[in-house]
């Protein structure tokens, strides 16, 4: 009996951990929300899909796919971005997708720039409509791809039912519509989508979804605000509010073409709101078009902006600040005071958002409405194992 009080208390600590219920992990302050990873892997050039050109040309195209180097969890979130470049330009190697890409995948997401069709003619509203179509139909593919992948090889292990889609300006307006675009009656008859494939195209992998669980709309703008409706995808917006280019709100674009009526951040954050779409707003006063491509603060407003939009979608853990702030408007102005760098500064606390019918009164550009099918089933819920 020399140890026997040794035993019993050892006896005792035992039974009282196996007394403790078991706690689900709360990752709110570690993956997903801190770089818990030091080092990025990149796979460069993974070819995602075959199209054809406006020319009706074959074209493949790529992707860079970025993923946390050691990562053990068999299937992780994914954000496909998409490059800027009014749809004439850009590449996916793109400095601000590269530096996303990287923050992103450090939390612990799997993260992919994507290559989408260039070019149009002729060069007018016409024209650059019908490259959005093409540009949305590659961003759609891309999230197919992965669907496809995580149902057989499983190669970049993604959560089938946790893909994100993003962009900046016009990758913004490719994100928006591969959320919110998804009745063929929607787009103007002039763009006569039919011929360019329908709104999903021919990229490949046409059994999967590409509906995504949540979009990043960075300086970008919808066709149609009315293409937002109840049940769909959230919605994080990031837009300067001084934008010359794609404007904060509603107002025109193309200052060489016909003026074509669009809807931007603000407009689209009225209309969320009308409709109970859970969505956040940054907004980067004084700011102009895509300033993070030139300033690194707003670098950092934009990932943090992500980061903490897309957290609260992932199914554990606590909403994060600016999801909760959406939630609950009254914490809005205190808690995104919290997250700006200080070289940018808020707008002051804004009364209560009301929807207003005039705001989306259909103008000049005449894009006719037609009876709309039923919306394509989401792909599914479940957190992330």
């Amino acid at each position: 009996m020399k140890y026997g009080w040794l035993l019993g208390l050892l006896l005792l600590l035992n039974l009282g951990v196996r007394a403790q219920p078991t706690a689900s992990i709360d990752t709110t302050h570690g993956r997903y929300h801190r770089p818990v990873f030091r080092q990025v892997q990149v796979r460069r050039n993974v070819e995602f899909a075959h199209v054809t050109t406006m020319l009706g040309l074959p074209q493949t195209l790529y992707m860079d796919v970025y993923e946390p180097q050691g990562d053990t969890v068999r299937r992780r979130p994914l954000v496909v971005l998409a490059h800027e470049g009014g749809f004439l330009t850009g590449t996916r190697d793109d400095a601000v997708m590269t530096a996303l890409c990287t923050r992103l995948a450090r939390l612990g997401y799997v993260a992919a720039t994507i290559d989408y069709r260039l070019y149009f003619f002729p060069f007018d509203t016409v024209g650059i409509g019908r490259a959005a179509i093409r540009a949305t139909q590659d961003m759609r593919a891309a999230v197919r791809f992965f669907r496809h992948d995580a149902a057989t090889a499983h190669k970049f292990r993604v959560h089938p039912q946790y893909v994100f889609v993003g962009g900046s300006s016009a990758g913004g307006f490719m994100a928006l519509q591969t959320g919110y675009l998804n009745k063929a009656s929607e787009v103007p008859a002039y763009l006569d989508v039919a011929a360019l494939g329908g709104l999903e195209g021919t990229g490949g992998n046409a059994k999967f979804s590409s509906r995504p669980r949540g979009v990043v709309n960075l300086c970008g703008a919808l066709a149609r605000a009315t293409w937002l409706e109840a049940g769909d995808p959230p919605l994080c917006s990031v837009h300067g509010t001084r934008d010359g280019l794609v404007p904060y709100g509603k107002g025109t674009i193309g200052a060489q073409l016909p003026a074509q009526l669009v809807y931007g951040s603000g407009a689209l954050r009225v209309r969320a709101n009308a409709v109970g779409v859970p969505n956040v707003l940054r907004r980067l006063r004084g700011a102009g078009h895509v300033p993070y491509s030139f300033e690194p603060t707003y670098i950092d407003s934009a990932f943090v902006a992500m980061r903490d939009f897309l957290r609260p979608l992932l199914g554990n853990g606590a909403p994060g600040p600016l999801l909760a702030a959406a939630l609950s408007p009254r914490r809005e102005a205190q808690v995104t005071a919290l997250l700006l760098p200080r070289r940018i500064a808020i707008l002051p606390p804004q009364p209560a958002l009301e929807w207003r019918p005039a705001l989306l009164k259909t103008e000049s550009d005449s894009v006719q409405t037609r009876p709309q099918p039923t919306t394509p089933e989401a792909a599914g819920v479940g957190p992330p194992q």
